[in-house]
């Protein structure tokens, strides 16, 4: 008896066997972030904004508004955009 695995099946065990790639810094993630929510998108799940915010060195309490943590983040991630590169 023969078992034929489905091409996505295959795909993904290619997928999860291939070396993985350098997850983006902090300060990228919270870039991308700014820039998705300035194109007009919505961030889905608070808990991804507040861990930008904490790994940024933000203190970032459970019922924060959304809102003022996304502000916080920009304040924080501006002045390093502004910054030249070494």
């Amino acid at each position: 008896m023969t078992h034929r695995l489905k091409s996505s099946t295959l795909q993904r065990l290619k997928a999860l066997l291939q070396p993985s790639k350098v997850a983006p810094s902090v300060e990228q993630r919270a870039a991308d972030l700014l820039a998705a929510i300035d194109a007009g998108g919505l961030p889905l799940h608070a808990g991804i904004v507040n861990d930008i915010a904490r790994k940024l060195g933000l203190e970032v309490t459970l019922d924060a508004p959304m809102e003022v943590t996304i502000a916080r983040i920009r304040a924080k991630i501006a002045p390093q955009k502004d910054r030249p590169s070494l």
